[in-house]
């Protein structure tokens, strides 16, 4: 019988943090007292679980507190799931799902109303009532075959934009309130605190980081007001003949207006030298492809499951988001573990939403984890229908699911956790 899994204490943390690397195919050594303690200074040890067998950790899992922004701009408490691993020698031994649901229970009786993970694989977490509720896509451009004219400078609104480089400390300033009109605004999006914005521009690194500084630059609209940001770095490398064929990486990029990301893209486009952008993880809706006058010279490297959700209380879940349109549906959510099953009648109208309890008979019955991957306007009911992974107690209800939940633009989380 494998041991029970438990919160891990300030010693035992060290252990812990090799086991994670362990997990994750990285250094297997116990990390340096630096280390430890940086990692101590901004972690939530009652959140922190582990597996110790002979006095070895052998299995983590993490989770902290996040607000994620659902349909129409609202956000909801979420717990973020990180760090999931379980050492090759103790796999198949249940020590997952034991974490697992110490973890969810504890985020209901928190009053959590989702928990959030980034999915390393993604035939793990359907089990725990996950469903992917967010893609992500990542281009490579090919900006010699973009189209774009070298010899004209960046053509900015007519209206007078503009763009200029900063440093670190501005983006220190200037991210945060980009980043909570990007949320309101954009579903999919999650919190980030200080500690994001430090560590994205280099404050207090610790020495076993190694950090390349990057550029910043910054669009302002015709009033001065700064309207996107984006971050990103360059390669030096230079082929035959001394010609430049230089790759800029964006490490990312927040555009609250249609004008700066259109600026913001071809800027990074048009800087000398560089001959290939890779635009790090974009919603899959992106309008990069399109800016470009060729959009072929917008290669898709990755598209990709990205943001996935475990409902934890469907009515405060579907009371939280806005609706496409007016109707009723009454959904039966099946879930195993009893955290977050039932019968609810699902109502948006004028006057508000409700998501009420209901004895009435079932339009759609679908797991928790299809409700997930539904929840912010991704996904159609009528596919997941097609797939046999949702029953349609009345012909057509699939249909007028989509009618409510599906978005014009699709949900984006632009960070990994």
């Amino acid at each position: 019988m494998s041991p029970d899994p438990r919160t891990v204490t300030a010693a035992e943390f060290p252990d812990w943090i090799r086991a994670v690397g362990t997990g994750f195919l990285r250094a297997s050594d116990v990390p340096g007292e630096e280390e430890v303690a940086v990692r101590l200074a901004h972690m939530d040890l009652a959140r922190v679980q582990g597996v110790f067998d002979a006095g070895r950790c052998v299995a983590t899992f993490r989770s902290f507190a996040q607000e994620l922004t659902v349909v129409g701009g609202a956000k909801v408490p979420a717990d973020a799931i990180t760090a999931v691993t379980v050492t090759p020698t103790h796999r198949r031994r249940g020590l997952l799902s034991r974490m697992m649901a110490r973890d969810l229970a504890a985020a209901k009786e928190r009053g959590d109303v989702v928990a959030s993970l980034i999915a390393a694989e993604y035939p793990i977490y359907g089990r725990y009532g996950f469903g992917p509720a967010a893609w992500a896509a990542e281009w490579e451009i090919d900006v010699p075959r973009a189209g774009l004219d070298p010899r004209t400078p960046v053509p900015l609104e007519k209206d007078g934009g503009r763009i200029e480089l900063v440093e670190g400390a501005d983006v220190r300033k200037l991210g945060p309130e980009l980043h909570d009109r990007l949320a309101a605004r954009q579903h999919g999006v999650v919190s980030r605190d200080e500690r994001w914005w430090q560590r994205g521009t280099g404050v207090d690194v610790p020495a076993f980081e190694t950090w390349t500084e990057p550029f910043h630059a910054v669009y302002r609209s015709p009033d001065g007001e700064a309207d996107g940001l984006i971050t990103y770095r360059a390669d030096d490398h230079w082929g035959d003949g001394k010609q430049p064929l230089n790759k800029a990486t964006v490490a990312g990029m927040i555009a609250v207006t249609p004008a700066a990301e259109r600026a913001l893209w071809r800027f990074v486009c048009s800087i000398d030298w560089i001959t290939t952008v890779r635009t790090g993880y974009r919603a899959p809706d992106d309008l990069l492809p399109l800016l470009l006058p060729d959009p072929r010279a917008a290669r898709v490297v990755t598209q990709s499951d990205w943001l996935w959700l475990r409902v934890l209380d469907v009515p405060r879940a579907l009371e939280a988001r806005t609706y496409a349109g007016e109707g009723a549906l009454v959904l039966d959510v099946r879930d195993a573990t009893g955290l977050a099953g039932g019968r609810f009648r699902l109502e948006a109208a004028p006057s508000g939403v409700s998501c009420v309890p209901t004895t009435r008979d079932a339009d759609l019955t679908l797991d928790v984890a299809e409700l997930g991957t539904l929840y912010l306007g991704d996904e159609s009911a009528v596919r997941l229908a097609a797939l046999g992974r949702l029953d349609e107690g009345r012909a057509g209800a699939a249909a007028s699911a989509d009618a409510l939940f599906r978005t014009s633009r699709r949900a984006w989380c632009p960070d990994v956790f």
